[in-house]
């Protein structure tokens, strides 16, 4: 297998519902067609972004496969919903998700082991579960901060770097050295690190980095594109400056307000109902935060909204 995914911005994608909670399959399609628009390089489906851990196995099934459908093969489409706790409904779930059409399946590294287990007990799950899934489908990584974030270790990286069956690491360690130590880890090997931080993102795609994988990529894609695309510019360093305050606004009730920004601002058709959080928390102050935002950006970076 070889490593054909492409470098740049894969968003973390949202799941729009109706107001009665429901999955909203016709502005899921919608957001789908903003993306490809925005000039991403893939799509990560089924995420915590996209609320995985609030939907079941059917509904994640479903969603990815009108992502892959809506997708077309003009982006790549990488999927996770790997949630279950124990090891049999995990291997269910995989290969279930394996049948999607995803290009790649995410493996989610909290799932391996327990906060008080230690990396030998996570590698040792992690072979017992490779055992269990097709030998030729793409495998990554997403070091989800819930339930608890579980960073790859050293050690463990390397093993998964050499078994040639891992393309994806959405890597949240939000450290630049350990990013660098990372790098020099999978280099040459079919792995893939795509940043979720924005503060270390210049950084480390000079460093190596294949791109970026965050939540800010629900606002401002087409930015962090030219982030990815220019990263040695001296511009690029004004809109990483821009772009690392601009990402404080995930702690002001996210993903609620990034269906605001998408439905007030993008004029998508999706609500801003949630099943991780309540949408009436969205108060007036925390929406105006959203249209200030936009408006600095498009103040200082203009030429790239048009």
């Amino acid at each position: 297998m070889k490593n054909n995914f492409p470098q740049g911005v894969w968003p973390v994608m949202l799941t729009p519902f109706t107001t009665d909670g429901q999955v909203d399959y016709k502005a899921l399609e919608e957001l789908v067609e903003w993306y490809i628009k925005e000039k991403v390089s893939g799509l990560f489906a089924v995420c915590q972004s996209s609320e995985m851990f609030y939907l079941s196995l059917e509904e994640r099934i479903k969603i990815t496969k009108t992502i892959v459908k809506v997708a077309d093969k003009r982006v790549p489409v990488i999927a996770s919903g790997h949630i279950s706790e124990s090891f049999e409904d995990q291997v269910a779930e995989l290969n279930a998700m394996a049948k999607t059409g995803a290009e790649a399946i995410i493996l989610i590294t909290n799932r391996l082991a327990k906060e008080n287990e230690d990396d030998t007990v996570w590698l040792n799950n992690c072979k017992k579960l490779l055992d269990k899934i097709d030998f030729d489908l793409p495998l990554g990584f997403y070091e989800c901060p819930y339930p608890y974030k579980r960073l790859l270790s050293e050690e463990n990286l390397k093993w998964c770097a050499s078994s040639g069956r891992f393309f994806f690491i959405k890597d949240t360690c939000c450290d630049i050295d350990m990013i660098k130590k990372r790098l020099k880890i999978i280099k040459g090997s079919n792995l893939k690190l795509y940043n979720a931080n924005t503060t270390t993102l210049l950084e480390s795609l000079r460093s190596g980095a294949a791109g970026f994988s965050g939540v800010m990529a629900n606002f401002h894609p087409n930015l962090y594109v030219r982030l990815c695309e220019e990263f040695n510019t001296k511009e690029a360093e004004e809109i990483s400056d821009a772009l690392t305050i601009a990402s404080l606004i995930e702690r002001q009730w996210y993903p609620v307000n990034a269906k605001y920004h998408l439905s007030s601002i993008e004029g998508l058709s999706i609500k801003t109902t949630c099943r991780v959080k309540d949408d009436k928390y969205m108060t007036d102050t925390f929406k105006q935060e959203v249209h200030d935002l936009d408006r600095m950006l498009k103040h200082n970076f203009g030429k790239y909204f048009k």
